[in-house]
């Protein structure tokens, strides 16, 4: 079951890693990247994803009004920021606007990696759970 994420940032070098490292160590499968806010907030709004992480600022725009955007999600739709402005108040202000976790680039991206990591278990484990073919003991537990 792919884990789709959807990246919303302005640098290419921290795109391209972050696009190997949630491959690489998370199993998740970027579908699509944008530099902007209007565009981001397009395609989210019209495609099918589960995890949008997006950096405050944008070369167009500003990650705080897709993350605004994105609060008529699903419930099982995740948005994480990825940001160098990681100060307590962005993060309240993240927090306000419905993010469910807050990174900041420098220092916690291993962080970043395990919250996709976790949520793509999570998810696994609920399909698993759900299937009515698959053994309860094949199931793995919830996060």
């Amino acid at each position: 079951m792919t884990f789709r994420a959807y990246i919303v940032e302005d640098s290419s070098t921290i795109r391209d890693n972050l696009i190997e490292a949630l491959r690489e160590l998370a199993r998740i499968e970027p579908v699509g990247t944008t530099e902007s806010e209007h565009e981001a907030k397009r395609w989210l709004e019209q495609n099918d994803w589960d995890l949008a992480i997006i950096d405050l600022f944008l070369r167009e725009g500003s990650g705080m009004n897709v993350l605004d955007a994105c609060r008529r999600r699903r419930a099982d739709q995740k948005v994480v920021v990825l940001s160098n402005h990681s100060s307590r108040d962005v993060r309240w202000r993240c927090m306000q606007l419905g993010a469910d976790a807050v990174f900041d680039k420098s220092t916690e991206l291993e962080a970043l990696v395990d919250f996709c990591a976790r949520r793509q278990a999570h998810r696994a484990a609920a399909a698993a759970s759900a299937d009515p073919a698959t053994p309860e003991s094949a199931a793995q537990p919830a996060l």
